[in-house]
């Protein structure tokens, strides 16, 4: 069995480190939000509480799925000197542009391999083992990651370098939360309008309106349960702000980008943040 280093258990990183433990020894960091820890520490994952403690383990594949490119850059510099040259590393985070050619160099100079992998889906995909993965990274690199990558990802798509990969996740996630706002608003206006949402959404899925985001909002959202998108609002926004960044050189791209943000940001301030981003269907003040 290969020994896998996890960092960032929290809402996709924990279904991820779920599956990598059927195959390989998985040893994950620290985390603040102890449920997760403690539950895969239950069915077999070791805890290392500083990433000096990996220099002790032959890690042969290293993974990381945090929040944003600052956090991950952090943890780069921290940990590329506790690893070996023969380590893989995978990077699952959600970058801005730049940010997989930041974290490249940061490896290489310690002539570690480094991927990049973005996943599509959410956290029930993610303990269900069926993500779909972007890869960027070396051609020769691609089957030795898929092995690790095959734990969760029902698929894993190779577009070449990291920086290519990388733009590949944000188009996407552009799509998805595109999609995702115009539920969000569907079922705001249908409620404001005393409109039977449950009617609604059966009409909605035999037009070309249907979606997964709709899927994922209305199967609880009809029974006043509006827990159904896994994605908080700050996260919403950081990574329309990274899309919106991305899509500068285009203006209607551009145009969309920036008026969804403005939506999550005016949540955002008015103390949502944390929230869930289908739960402001029911926030009167949003």
């Amino acid at each position: 069995m290969s020994n896998v280093g996890f960092i960032g258990v929290g809402y996709m990183g924990y279904g991820m480190a779920k599956n990598l433990l059927k195959k390989h020894n998985v040893y994950i960091f620290a985390h603040k939000n102890r449920k997760p820890v403690n539950k895969l520490i239950k069915i077999g994952a070791k805890e290392l509480k500083t990433y000096s403690e990996i220099k002790n383990i032959k890690i042969d594949c290293l993974m990381m799925c945090v929040t944003n490119t600052p956090i991950a850059i952090n943890v780069a510099n921290k940990i590329k000197n506790y690893l070996n040259s023969n380590t893989l590393v995978i990077d699952l985070t959600t970058h801005d542009k730049n940010g997989t050619l930041k974290m490249n160099k940061i490896f290489q100079s310690k002539k570690i391999s480094y991927n990049f992998c973005g996943v599509m889906g959410g956290p029930v995909q993610s303990e269900q083992g069926i993500l779909g993965g972007i890869y960027g990274g070396k051609k020769n690199d691609f089957p030795k990651c898929k092995k690790y990558l095959n734990s969760f990802c029902k698929s894993v798509f190779n577009f070449g370098d990291v920086s290519k990969a990388s733009s590949a996740k944000l188009l996407s996630n552009f799509l998805s939360l595109m999609t995702t706002t115009s539920v969000i608003e569907f079922f705001k206006s249908a409620k404001k309008l005393g409109i039977n949402i449950k009617l609604l959404c059966d009409v909605a899925r035999l037009g070309s309106g249907n979606s997964g985001a709709l899927d994922r909002i209305a199967n609880k959202a009809i029974k006043g349960n509006y827990k159904g998108y896994v994605f908080s609002v700050d996260n919403t926004y950081k990574d329309l702000n990274y899309i919106n960044d991305l899509v500068s050189d285009l203006p209607n791209a551009n145009k969309l980008s920036k008026l969804a943000k403005s939506f999550y940001k005016e949540a955002s301030k008015k103390g949502f943040g944390k929230f869930l981003v289908s739960e402001l269907i029911d926030k009167e003040k949003y």
